[in-house]
């Protein structure tokens, strides 16, 4: 008798359970108002009306161009639908608002109303990413829309398009002030949306990854006015904690970077805000910011009233190998050894997925210091003597490369081709430092996890990453940054390309990773467009305004191959050096270990969807992630390199596109079996969102291309089942 009345007393118990969860995910997962699905991160969607059972039957049922794409531009935003409004940005950094069922355009704000008449601005507004907008509502008449166009933060109507002056400076504000630095001549901008609190608007930034750059520090803004609230030092200051770990005391007003450019998570409950940070600059030498450099690559909990740090974890110490926090963490509440768990699970690029308590910071599943390689040859450097290796979950990725893991699908002079380069290059451990001869990076910078994030299923606690799996080669060379005796300026443009561009645009300009080749500069610019360009950056490019005229010229000269100004002599800037910005060592760009043939050189797969369980930190289910069509016709699935996360829904499907195929898929969340792909106008590099009007569930993706070669488009699709009759 008492058994049953125990089994009674649990079941009712249970049935309480379940539908406070069924409730709490019918009012807060049905809409997509929020970056990412909601303030929790998790890109999940409580829909149902798009199931496994009926998926195959999705049909376009709208599609909006933007209008401006160009052979530049990328478009990776993640809309938000708010009062059946769906809101996006263009490729050059339009704010728009279509009606969700029909696709039909509302209004357009366009920054460069506004950027004409900031000329220090007009350079590099147009061609920054945008990943999407935050909106704000203070009640039936205050409705906001905020985004970054370039440095700048606008503040607009959700309902007319226009600007609200009484935000900022006339409807803005700049992105380089309040960081406590003259950050006027460097790069700021902004690349993922704030996240609201209350009434106000917390916000990253964007900044240059080699010196000089600005500090990432992570500020709050009021939503009315624009004022500054409260700042967080991502590089902390004398008397701040953290300070102990960089062991030059000046390196705080000096050192830039550690900053949120991933966005944010937010505890709305508990007021926390989840900040993940990148490393300090410059990226691959550390020798002048020794020390564990807190808070870079830190995962870091802030009082959303105040900024003030609860607690925090460095996923890195002192990171010279680019190993940024790529997105925002997801909260989820996870069940372990029997006991409820509110947790904060953050992917990396190294494909490590770090959990914690979100409350206290203590680790779900313990974190082990391992020693790691020490010994680098540049000069002055001092790698950390450990690093944190999580013991569960297991990597969703392969973290070293040796011979064995080679591409053997290719020829086999090609496969002898790799066999050899390998040979030449320090490789077979992760924290390998770099090198001259060449260090593996593998994962490489863009993942592993990346901007995109994961996506989560509260009701199960399993989470979607997709992965990259492309070894890339760090090649460090010495800088000689002083000026020669009798320097022409084609001498000295060459010298100003070693330690200004070559980082990012190669050793004979040829163009690395995500940063094009200046090969045929001279066709698009003159000399007076180059030197504005480069005065004031552009898209991924910071400005380098600090540079002397003399210096701006010589680039020129070099770049656009001016002969008539070849031999003409250069006139060194006199400007003092403080030895902060001159590095001694630069990388030769960011490039790929590839097969002759362009693919990956080591074996598939190349592109992965992972699930994961959180509770038990168990692998559920993996699958390759995307195919290169010739090789699918051999019978090879491959996977592809992947930009643009996963949306996991109630109705038991994960929809991601992301692939250099140009499709959307749907798989089953349980099993992860591919059930329905539709081929796309372009890449879909972004995430996409799900939501509802009017009973009618639709899925919508920006379709940008602009990434691993593939053309740059305008065009938002959205998919919905066909109308009953």
């Amino acid at each position: 008798m008492k058994s049953k009345s125990n089994n009674v007393f649990f079941a009712a118990i249970l049935f309480f359970v379940l539908l406070s969860c069924n409730s709490h995910n019918n009012t807060g997962y049905k809409n997509w108002s929020v970056y990412g699905g909601n303030k929790e991160n998790n890109r999940y969607s409580a829909l149902t009306q798009i199931d496994t059972n009926n998926v195959t039957q999705l049909q376009v049922a709208w599609q909006y161009h933007a209008g401006d794409a160009d052979k530049m531009t990328q478009l990776q935003v993640n809309p938000v639908i708010i009062d059946n409004m769906l809101y996006g940005v263009s490729p050059k950094l339009k704010l728009f608002a279509l009606d969700a069922v029909t696709g039909k355009e509302k209004w357009v704000f366009n920054p460069a109303d506004d950027i004409n008449k900031d000329v220090k601005g007009a350079g590099y507004f147009m061609m920054n990413v945008c990943r999407g907008v935050t909106y704000y509502s203070g009640g039936e008449n205050d409705k906001r829309i905020f985004y970054a166009a370039g440095p700048s933060l606008f503040c607009v109507d959700a309902v007319t398009g226009k600007a609200i002056t009484s935000f900022g400076n006339n409807g803005k504000i700049d992105l380089h002030n309040d960081l406590g630095v003259n950050a006027n001549d460097l790069y700021v901008s902004c690349t993922t949306p704030g996240i609201i609190y209350k009434d106000e608007i917390i916000i990253g930034c964007r900044v240059a990854e080699e010196m000089p750059a600005a500090p990432g520090h992570i500020r709050a803004y009021d939503v009315h006015t624009g004022k500054l609230r409260w700042i967080f030092h991502t590089i902390p200051q004398p008397g701040e904690a953290g300070f102990e770990t960089w062991e030059n005391k000046e390196a705080y007003k000096h050192v830039g970077g550690a900053n949120s450019w991933g966005g944010f998570s937010l505890d709305e409950e508990r007021g926390i805000v989840f900040a993940p940070l990148g490393s300090a600059v410059y990226d691959f030498y550390g020798g002048k910011r020794l020390g564990q450099n807190l808070y870079a690559n830190s995962l870091v909990a802030l009082d959303a009233v105040t900024g003030k740090r609860i607690w925090h974890f460095q996923t890195v110490h002192h990171d010279i190998w680019d190993r940024d926090l790529p997105t925002a963490p997801s909260l989820v509440t996870i069940t372990k050894d029997g006991k409820k768990i509110d947790a904060v699970a953050q992917p990396t690029k190294s494909g490590f997925i770090f959990i914690f308590d979100r409350v206290t910071g203590q680790p779900v599943f313990p974190i082990e210091e391992r020693n790691v390689p020490v010994v680098s040859e540049l000069i002055g450097e001092k790698p950390n003597p450990t690093q944190p290796f999580p013991t569960l979950p297991a990597p969703f990725v392969r973290q070293s490369l040796t011979e064995k893991d080679l591409n053997t699908l290719v020829p086999d002079s090609s496969y002898q081709d790799i066999k050899k380069r390998l040979s030449g290059y320090s490789t077979g451990v992760m924290f390998n430092p770099p090198t001259k001869r060449g260090t593996v990076i593998f994962p490489g910078y863009d993942g592993g996890a990346e901007w995109s994030g994961p996506a989560v299923d509260p009701a199960t606690g399993i989470m979607y990453v997709n992965a990259n799996e492309m070894p890339w080669i760090l090649t460090m060379v010495d800088i000689k940054d002083k000026p020669l005796t009798a320097e022409n300026n084609l001498l000295a443009g060459q010298r100003l390309y070693t330690s200004k561009c070559m980082a990012c645009h190669g050793t004979e300009k040829q163009g690395s990773g995500n940063y094009p080749p200046l090969t045929d500069a001279s066709k698009k610019y003159t000399e007076e467009q180059f030197t504005q360009l480069i005065s004031t950056g552009r898209r991924m490019m910071p400005a380098f305004n600090q540079l002397a005229t003399s210096e701006k010229k010589a680039l020129a000269v070099f770049i656009l191959d001016i002969k008539s100004e070849q031999n003409k002599k250069f006139i060194a800037p006199l400007i003092p050096d403080d030895g902060w910005n001159k590095m001694p060592y630069s990388g030769t760009g960011y490039n790929k270990f590839l097969t002759k043939e362009g693919y990956p050189a080591v074996l598939p797969p190349w592109g992965t969807l992972n699930a994961i369980n959180l509770n038990t930190g168990q692998l559920v289910w993996k699958d390759t992630l995307g195919d290169y069509p010739e090789l699918k016709a051999k019978g090879l699935h491959t996977g592809t390199e992947n930009y643009g996360g996963p949306a996991v829904t109630a109705g038991g499907l994960v929809f991601i596109a992301a692939t250099s195929d140009a499709k959307m898929r749907a798989f089953n969340k349980r099993t992860g079996t591919l059930l329905w792909e539709f081929p796309l106008p372009a890449c879909g590099f972004a995430t996409p969102a799900v939501y509802e009007v009017n009973g009618k569930q639709f899925l919508v993706i920006a379709c940008g291309g602009g990434k691993l070669g593939k053309p740059s488009a305008d065009v938002y699709v959205a998919f919905g089942l066909p109308d009953k009759k």
